[in-house]
């Protein structure tokens, strides 16, 4: 709860920093902008998080996003598949990555970093053979599946502002993912496989299973990412959509709370984290940093979180030996 409070007062100043150096921070279309992104990044954080939390790590989500967001309209538009079979096999796909990183890592005992790293570069390399290269899109048709990235909600009492669908899709993945995380013994196991993989198999725990799992639940909602960026911008050119996406996941994962020594993390950390990543890029176009400086920035601001966490927790166990040492005189 300590790590969501901090990077939560982060957040908030990040926020009230920019709209008092520029009020146009706060304005309906950039508000809306900002939470229809964060809602769109904080879907394949949530992913990730479930894989780190693991012990775990996967460096082939933005070429997941960029495969299934290449075929969604490729396959639409292209081929003439139904919306359903369009959507059913892209997803399909994506479920299918999952378990073959899986089903390598748990039964040929590969490192997460290399069959994930090697996927980075395949996932990708077959969007753009199949596409030979050339952008996709919807065109002007499909609105009704483009609502669901596009999309707006009018709230009561509230004008010229409206809330992006991406963030009600995102609320709902959000809720099912700590009730899993939380409530179910898949999370617990999926805990203690991070905090310790040997004594949770000794404990009679089917550890293989439970990381299988977590890795198709990482890539089913890289693929649900990408038919949303797919929508969301219209125009998907295989080379460069989802570049460095997995990247900012991971990161927001990390600040939320996410261990990368695995063991532990929160959802709602997850989801704070990405609202951060989001902000802050948000931030320096506001406050006219040169563009140029935007990853050094962000890679500062991560940096010092995960510094900070460290030393938190450094004080905290030297705190927590005293006190037991206090207790045994």
């Amino acid at each position: 709860m300590k790590k969501i409070l901090g990077i939560l007062i982060l957040l908030i100043v990040v926020c009230l920093v920019t709209a008092v150096s520029n009020q146009s921070f706060i304005s309906a279309y950039n508000l809306q902008n900002v939470i229809r992104l964060t809602s769109l990044f904080g879907i394949i954080s949530i992913g990730v998080a479930f894989v780190i939390i693991s012990g775990g790590i996967d460096l082939s989500i933005g070429s997941v996003i960029c495969l299934v967001g290449s075929l969604l309209p490729y396959l639409l538009v292209e081929h003439g598949f139904p919306v359903p079979v369009a959507l059913i096999s892209v997803m399909t796909l994506a479920v299918l990555i999952g378990l073959a990183h899986g089903l390598l890592i748990t039964k040929l005992k590969l490192q997460p970093f290399i069959v994930t790293l090697c996927g980075l570069l395949i996932y990708r390399g077959i969007a753009r053979g199949i596409t030979e290269d050339q952008t996709q899109g919807f065109g002007n048709g499909y609105t009704g599946l483009r609502y669901l990235a596009t999309g707006k909600i009018s709230l009561p009492f509230i004008e010229g502002f409206k809330l992006p669908v991406p963030f009600l899709i995102m609320i709902f993945l959000a809720i099912v993912a700590a009730f899993f995380l939380n409530k179910t013994i898949f999370g617990r196991y999926l805990k203690a496989i991070g905090n310790n993989e040997a004594a949770a198999r000794y404990s009679g725990i089917q550890t293989d299973s439970v990381v299988i799992l977590a890795y198709v639940v990482c890539s089913c909602l890289a693929g649900i990412g990408g038919i949303l960026f797919a929508l969301d911008i219209n125009s998907v050119q295989p080379e460069g959509i989802g570049n460095f996406y997995e990247l900012y996941a991971i990161a927001a994962a990390v600040l939320g709370g996410c261990s990368i020594r695995g063991g532990e993390g929160t959802i709602l950390g997850v989801v704070i984290g990405a609202a951060l990543m989001r902000v802050l890029r948000n931030s320096i176009t506001m406050l006219g940093i040169p563009s140029q400086l935007e990853f050094a920035i962000i890679g500062a601001v991560i940096l010092v979180g995960v510094i900070s966490d460290e030393l938190v927790k450094r004080y905290a166990q030297q705190r927590r030996a005293v006190l037991q040492a206090r207790e045994t005189l």
